[in-house]
């Protein structure tokens, strides 16, 4: 379904228990709503899912220019606003993350919790160039010449070899997205500093890492946890970036764990 939203137009999908509590699954850079195929047999028993396409990605609108993750931040409660909702718990892996932090930070009243996986919060001077070098070759180049070196930081060598089913609709996924919303969304990741305002974050967090992440290094959610009071750390064994694809039981087990919780 779709639905304007802070000027853009929003892909959305809703599933599971329609008085439920509202869970709100935000994927990663360079992919869309499908990213989370894997949890939603799992959780839509107990909850009602909300996922979407970030701007610039699946088949929401990808405006040309760079974004900021203030801007994404704003059509996150743009979203929830258009469709009546208070209130959520919020899951976002890597960009997604990043989006909750901002959301935690700015709306707090929008939350019921939070969950941080495969995310950090702050990109740092040894990084910028990488993001820098993204940037270039996507502008230049587009999806395709990115591809290979995104799926090698997303997954295992081991998972990669499987090529299951998840796995490649995961690298068509990321070879379809509009290189102006990828673009976009990597200027947002580029100024990406909520470091030194994670002690503002109050509602209940969760934290899930990969042990072979080379994205979001658990040492980055470690900095998370300190910073968060009360939060909590699950670091999956044998999971790569995409650890809700790739280690999908593990990740599940995790997040229900905490959603049960609250």
């Amino acid at each position: 379904m779709k639905i304007e939203t802070n000027d853009i137009i929003t892909n959305y999908e809703t599933t599971g228990q329609s008085e439920g509590d509202i869970v709100v699954l935000s994927h990663s850079l360079g992919s869309s709503l499908i990213m989370w195929e894997p949890q939603i047999d799992k959780f839509s028993k107990n909850f009602q899912i909300l996922r979407y396409d970030t701007r610039g990605h699946g088949i929401s609108s990808a405006p040309p220019g760079s974004y900021t993750m203030e801007l994404l931040v704003d059509d996150a409660v743009a979203l929830l606003d258009a469709l009546g909702i208070e209130n959520v718990h919020w899951v976002g892996l890597s960009m997604g993350g990043m989006i909750g932090q901002g959301l935690a930070i700015k709306s707090p009243e929008r939350l019921k919790s939070l969950t941080l996986c495969n995310t950090m919060s702050v990109i740092r001077e040894e990084m910028k160039e990488i993001w820098k070098n993204r940037i270039q070759t996507g502008e230049r180049f587009g999806m395709h010449h990115l591809v290979e070196f995104t799926m090698e930081r997303w997954f295992t060598e081991s998972y990669r070899e499987m090529g299951t089913e998840d796995y490649q609709r995961i690298r068509a996924q990321f070879l379809e997205t509009p290189v102006y919303g990828y673009v976009g969304c990597c200027h947002a990741i580029y100024n990406l500093n909520y470091v030194e305002q994670l002690n503002q974050i109050t509602v209940p967090t969760h934290i899930i890492a990969g042990d072979q992440d080379l994205a979001t290094p658990v040492a980055e959610s470690r900095v998370m946890r300190d910073q968060i009071a009360g939060s909590s750390l699950t670091v999956i064994e044998g999971a790569a970036h995409l650890s809700n694809v790739e280690k999908t039981e593990a990740f599940n087990a995790s997040l229900s764990t905490f959603l049960q919780s609250q």
